[in-house]
């Protein structure tokens, strides 16, 4: 696959770890028309992509990333009207979409300022790790908006709760990495010059796992959020027995008789 042109992009084909990289670090990685674009695209493409199986997903320099550019996004978007806004807000949705619409698990290294759109993206990856000097913030109502924007008042309530998720939302305060890992919003926080080594390690630790399982997890975790307990009970029992007739699952019975480590497909 070609990589994109306005992020680094690395593919390990030895582990099957993707490693997105945002790379405006001037602008403490702030998203243009085109990057939102971009990063919708190749989150679509990375869906069927062979070979993959965890994206991570950082920025460059002092931040992951600062959220709408100033200058390149929020000036344009004063000179427009009704419905060339709701195309640019539809399309922030498509980005949240196409991360949490990715089969493939979803890692966020969060390496400094992470805050407004930049905050949500965080938010719509399947794990978070952070550097202890890294801070978020869902920064919205500061500048007059509404704090659900890009899907954050779906995404936020099911990871910290409803009241940490009101409090985020509505006061758009930044909060500290241990803050955000007490209130289950990170899964780990490491040291700054370890971050990116955690977060790979993490990956490659997912990527040895059975990628059909933790794809059907993810999309069980997408769809039971609209279903009552017995909806999803007997969604879960017709999904599992599907999976134990799945290689996989005949492998992790073979590999524990043969006392040797799994090799799923």
């Amino acid at each position: 696959m070609i990589g994109p042109s306005r992020f680094l992009y690395d593919h390990d084909k030895g582990t099957g770890v993707v490693t997105i990289i945002l790379n405006r670090p001037d602008r403490l990685n702030a998203l243009t028309f085109e990057v939102y674009d971009e990063l919708r695209t190749i989150f679509r493409a990375l869906d069927t992509e062979p070979a993959v199986r965890v994206i991570v997903i950082t920025g460059a320099g002092r931040a992951f990333c600062s959220g709408g550019d100033v200058q390149d996004i929020i000036g344009a978007l004063v000179g427009r009207d009704y419905r060339g806004l709701l195309d640019f807000t539809r399309m922030t949705g498509d980005l949240v979409l196409a991360i949490r619409r990715c089969r493939r698990p979803v890692v966020a290294a969060l390496n400094g300022v992470t805050a407004g759109a930049g905050a949500v993206i965080a938010a719509a990856c399947d794990f978070r790790i952070a550097a202890e000097s890294a801070t978020i913030a869902f920064l919205f109502t500061k500048v007059g908006l509404s704090g659900a924007d890009m899907g954050a008042a779906w995404l936020l309530p099911r990871i910290v709760g409803l009241g940490r998720a009101t409090e985020l939302l509505m006061t758009g305060e930044f909060i500290s990495a241990e803050e955000a890992l007490r209130i289950g919003l990170y899964n780990r926080v490491v040291a700054d010059d370890a971050l990116l080594n955690s977060a790979r390690e993490f990956a490659e630790a997912l990527a040895r796992g059975p990628s059909f399982a933790l794809e059907i997890t993810k999309d069980a975790l997408n769809r039971e959020s609209t279903m009552d307990l017995a909806a999803a009970i007997e969604a879960e029992a017709q999904i599992q027995a599907s999976l134990m007739t799945h290689p996989d699952f005949r492998e992790a019975y073979a590999s524990f008789l043969a006392k040797r480590p799994p090799r799923f497909l």
